[in-house]
């Protein structure tokens, strides 16, 4: 009798456990935030397997120097933007955001807009668009009508000389500010521009660990 009882309990208490976070699925209207980046149902998505030009990015072309950073956003939003899609999680990242793959109308959202010429097949983490995005460069769609610089390469221009690590294995960023201790991995999108001042109590670590065991969060920026 007691075992029957507790198979009715974890049955019972089935639905209630905590579903992973990369394992979710989400629907809703879709406000765009940049050209990979949108809110969907309260959650922030970061569209897998693609990268969008930055907001103040420019490429070249034929006739110059235009903003693709924002028009990669215009055009995002006006195929997707407050429209219902679905996105199904791959991962959760260090900054909280749900990767994911989305669908509008049964349609791959990432293998639109790489085959449109508006994101990049991001290799450094998945070849599922690769394809797209060559169709997109022989046919001198959006991004590839003329000169290209890919976001990745366009951040890594931006940033300021790195400051010098204490030790090669000790590289992470513990920095204060407004928002709090919080800490940057090499690699993060403001790693870089951090610069840790000792006299105030900003320290370097050598694990997410010892950083959150010392007081620091990751950043989500």
């Amino acid at each position: 009798m007691l075992r029957i009882c507790s198979l009715l309990v974890l049955v019972l208490a089935a639905p209630l456990l905590a579903i992973p976070a990369a394992a979710q699925t989400v629907t809703g209207p879709a406000r765009v935030i940049d050209g990979d980046t949108y809110d969907v149902a309260g959650h922030r998505i970061r569209l897998f397997g693609v990268d969008a030009p930055e907001a103040k990015q420019t490429c070249t072309s034929d006739q110059g120097a235009w903003p693709c950073g924002r028009w990669a956003t215009t055009e995002v939003t006006r195929r997707i933007g407050g429209k219902s899609i679905t996105c199904t999680g791959v991962e959760t990242d260090r900054y909280g955001r749900l990767v994911a793959r989305c669908v509008l109308g049964g349609q791959d959202i990432g293998a639109m807009l790489t085959r449109a010429g508006i994101v990049y097949a991001f290799r450094k983490y998945a070849l599922d668009y690769v394809d797209a995005e060559k169709e997109a460069l022989f046919a001198a769609r959006g991004l590839w009508r003329g000169g290209s610089t890919p976001p990745w390469d366009y951040r890594a221009s931006q940033q300021p000389a790195a400051q010098t690590v204490p030790a090669a294995d000790c590289a992470i960023k513990g920095n204060i500010s407004g928002s709090g201790r919080i800490y940057h991995m090499p690699g993060d999108r403001s790693y870089a521009k951090t610069r840790i001042n000792t006299a105030k109590g900003e320290r370097w670590f050598c694990s997410e660990a010892d950083a959150r065991k010392a007081g620091w969060r990751a950043a989500r920026d």
